[in-house]
């Protein structure tokens, strides 16, 4: 909250969407002077995000986690980049990992199967210094267009936690929207504050969630290839978790055992199948409002990829 109120850019609102289901922002004050939406449980991310966005009238919708902090330039440098070029519709900000010279994201990649990933995760942020267009934004600090968002719909908030964000990116770009990386919008970050960084809550939920983006927005083709995309990941997550390296390695080390991953990837088919008839009904929309062909949508996810192998070692 502070650091919103030293954003350069003055003539905006700021809503906070309260999530704990006990009031926490009114009985602690941590907002003051803006409009808090206290929910009485928690609407998942995409839900309160939707909210925000739904309470408001302005032509932008900036989304910034509550283990973030903005440095003042922040919602300026997004808002000039997106007045700079009307086909874009989102804006992914340079988002570092809180007080340290690495890079959380400077807009996300997509893997084969669906799983997505920071693009530049760890590396230095001089690696990615000049503004340049990108798959799609990290919901932890992004700019979105109004008018996208009324085309589309918002963010699907049956995903609750996770993916929704490249959900959205997704269905925006084969809606012909464009996404912008704008390496002068600075957020620092604390990765993973709040769910964890290998709990078994993400764990569900990321693996349930890309099969959700999957059957979604993925075309036939691709489709057909993802789960040889996914056996792969799975294999390196094993040989990972020999070397003790990557996130299934830190899932374990947390006190997590092997059956309990494959319980959540079974958890996560299961509920796919148990959705199928409602994503593909999302699907055909999706289609059927498509400004980009299939090839189009192939060609941008094969320019913005992440390999299954290094997917598995961050």
């Amino acid at each position: 909250m502070e650091s919103l109120g030293r954003q350069t850019r003055r003539d905006s609102e700021i809503v906070v969407v309260d999530n704990s289901g006990v009031g926490l922002v009114r009985r602690n004050q941590t907002a003051p002077g803006a409009r808090v939406i206290e929910n009485t449980r928690n609407a998942g991310f995409g839900g309160a995000i939707n909210q925000g966005w739904r309470a408001s009238r302005t032509p932008y919708l900036a989304t910034l986690n509550d283990d973030a902090v903005a440095h003042p330039n922040w919602l300026d440098a997004m808002i000039r980049a997106m007045e700079s070029r009307p086909d874009a519709g989102m804006c992914a900000a340079q988002v570092r990992f809180f007080g340290e010279p690495r890079l959380d994201s400077a807009g996300m990649l997509i893997a084969g199967d669906g799983s997505s990933k920071q693009r530049g995760f760890g590396r230095p942020p001089e690696d990615f210094p000049v503004p340049e267009e990108t798959l799609l934004p990290s919901g932890s600090a992004a700019l979105y267009r109004r008018a996208l968002l009324e085309d589309l719909g918002g963010f699907d908030e049956r995903f609750f936690l996770y993916c929704e964000d490249t959900d959205l990116g997704l269905r925006a770009r084969w809606a012909g929207w464009k996404c912008l990386y704008v390496p002068e919008a600075v957020v620092e970050h604390h990765y993973s504050h709040s769910a964890g960084r290998a709990s078994g809550l993400k764990a569900y939920y990321v693996e349930r969630n890309r099969l959700f983006v999957l059957a979604k927005n993925f075309p036939g083709g691709m489709l057909a290839a993802a789960p040889f995309v996914a056996m792969a990941r799975y294999l390196w997550h094993a040989w990972y978790i020999l070397r003790g390296e990557g996130s299934a390695a830190r899932f374990r080390a947390e006190g997590n055992a092997g059956p309990k991953m494959i319980w959540y990837v079974v958890r996560a088919h299961a509920s796919l199948i148990a959705n199928g008839g409602r994503l593909w009904r999302q699907r055909r929309a999706i289609r059927a409002g498509a400004r980009i062909t299939p090839a189009i949508f192939r060609h941008l996810v094969r320019s913005h990829s992440i390999s299954a192998r290094r997917l598995a070692h961050l």
